[in-house]
């Protein structure tokens, strides 16, 4: 299987996160999936794709220019994909993956996960999304979305499919 994981570039975050990337990423290697990445060489993202090759797995990054030229992309690449923007590495990574895990990240992680969660709610694809709710990260963006269903915004059940879990364990169970 081909994983997408969406998560942070920033390095100067808590060590849970570090961790929760680290195994994450020793899951994907040791399993015979491959990683699908924002090819970046900072914080989770070089976190997660280093584990994997540590553990013997494969990494696909998808890298923006910007990132080539700024000299941030990662040496954890086993394969380069170049897009011009971070439009095109959104439906790259989609198009690449089977399945999405997000680990703790910001703007950039949002918006990749609520890309591929529009997608799937018109049908352009069934693929699993799941938020790794690392010491309880992703709480807030669960609450907003109970609050929009309530507020009849989101029409079917935001659960069908976007999936939430509390360890690496749990996430390997729901990508099985």
């Amino acid at each position: 299987m081909k994983i997408a994981v969406f998560c942070s570039a920033n390095s100067d975050i808590d060590a849970a996160y570090f961790k929760a990337a680290g195994e994450l990423g020793r899951w994907i290697g040791s399993n015979g999936h491959t990683l699908v990445f924002g090819g970046c060489n900072l914080g989770l993202m070089e976190c997660v794709a280093k584990a994997v090759r540590e553990a013997g797995g494969m990494t696909i990054g998808v890298v923006p220019t910007i990132i080539e030229r700024g000299g941030k992309a990662s040496p954890s690449m086993d394969v380069c994909i170049p897009c011009d923007n971070l439009s095109d590495r959104k439906e790259l990574m989609m198009a690449q993956c089977d399945a999405a895990v997000a680990l703790p990240g910001g703007l950039g992680t949002l918006d990749e996960v609520f890309t591929m969660a529009a997608s799937a709610t018109i049908g352009y694809h069934h693929k699993p999304i799941l938020l790794l709710n690392v010491g309880g990260f992703w709480d807030s963006l669960v609450a907003l979305l109970d609050d929009l269903k309530r507020k009849g915004m989101v029409r079917r059940e935001w659960n069908d499919i976007i999936k939430v879990a509390a360890t690496v364990d749990e996430a390997a169970g729901l990508l099985a």
